[in-house]
């Protein structure tokens, strides 16, 4: 074998080498971007905030870009701020017909090795923490097994008065 050759065999395995290597990190700081799991945080949450008045839940619905900007809906009001690294930092009008005000609803939070979101929130001179999860889904309506007969059914019969 000529060497230039094998000098030419040897630098095309240190270029594939080193794509590789950037191609792995590159995957790494994707789902770090994106926290627990595939989906981060986009998708449907069930939140309960500590208060001193007692637990308040509210149900949300995120979406995150690929620069960390999140959109949605935390109950019927628009959502906006970041998710990074873990980290989600939410600042947003927000209108509470229980205290009647209008004012910036702030919350600060990070997932968990679970994949639950805990973190502070803060609304007017209100204040606490709060812990979020995936709503659970509905269990699948029961199927009658193979060769199990169905009940039964009558029909329904009209009484008319005479």
């Amino acid at each position: 074998m000529n060497p230039l050759e094998g000098e030419r065999i040897l630098r095309k395995l240190f270029v594939l080498a080193a794509a590789v290597v950037c191609l792995m990190m590159g995957s790494s700081y994707v789902h770090a971007q994106d926290g627990a799991g595939s989906n981060g945080i986009n998708g449907k949450w069930h939140f309960v905030l500590a208060t001193p008045g007692g637990d308040r839940e509210v149900d949300a619905d995120f979406t995150v870009d690929n620069d960390g900007n999140v959109t949605g809906k935390w109950g019927p009001a628009d959502v906006a701020g970041t998710y990074k690294e873990g980290k989600l930092a939410l600042k947003f009008p927000f209108t509470s017909d229980e205290v009647g005000t209008t004012a910036d609803m702030s919350l600060d939070g990070k997932v968990d090795d679970a994949g639950a979101l805990g973190g502070d929130w803060a609304f007017s001179e209100y204040n606490g923490t709060f812990q979020a999860k995936r709503p659970e889904a509905a269990a699948p309506a029961a199927t009658p097994a193979a060769g199990a007969e169905a009940p039964a059914t009558t029909p329904a019969t009209e009484s008319k008065p005479q």
